[in-house]
């Protein structure tokens, strides 16, 4: 019988630079700068320290195997609590980047959504979508599947700018306030 290989989740490849910390951390004993990064692909929080302070907030940058050209090492994930202030403020203008730049990635979660358990359907953890908008929602991707978030808005009455949404939701998942990770990895610490 042949041996199963260990699940291994997939490494963020790109991330978007929340904060820069020429000095780190102040609770830190050892002063080197450091970033505070948000993952593309799973909007992973990170902790990195830069080659060199030529870092801007809201940079795209590499950070996966291999060499890198702005990041020196990746220190491990964050708690959404562990941002700070200019990370949290940040992070919305971030999230929404990325929904944006991969609109077609999220338009699908509209398109093939379904059911959680027989009382919640994964729809309804986005903010501000109830029953109603569920039942709009899943009859018009019934007729016709999605095509861009104008299609979801045009086409669903009295709906949200449906990348608020979504943006919504996955701030909602990075605070841990959710019982469901729908869109973000959740971060396990021992």
């Amino acid at each position: 019988m042949p041996e199963l290989e260990p699940r291994r989740e997939s490494l963020e490849e790109h991330a978007i630079v929340l904060d820069y910390l020429p000095t780190g951390r102040s609770s830190s004993a050892r002063s080197e700068p450091l970033v505070q990064l948000l993952g593309e692909d799973k909007f992973t929080l990170l902790e990195a320290v830069p080659k060199s302070p030529d870092i801007h907030i809201g940079e795209k940058v590499y950070i996966g195997k291999g060499d890198r050209d702005k990041i020196s090492v990746i220190k491990g994930r964050l708690l959404y609590s562990e941002l700070t202030e200019v990370s949290k403020n940040e992070l919305s203008g971030a999230i929404s980047k990325i929904i944006k730049a991969n609109e077609q990635k999220f338009i699908s979660i509209f398109n093939s959504a379904g059911p959680l358990n027989i009382r919640i359907h994964s729809l309804e953890l986005l903010p501000g979508i109830g029953k109603k908008h569920l039942t709009a929602i899943l009859d018009a991707r019934d007729e016709k599947p999605f095509e861009s978030f104008e299609d979801i808005s045009k086409r669903v009455t009295l709906l949200q700018d449906p990348v608020k949404l979504l943006t919504d939701r996955i701030i909602l998942e990075l605070k841990g306030e959710s019982r469901f990770n729908i869109l973000t990895r959740p971060v396990q610490r021992f």
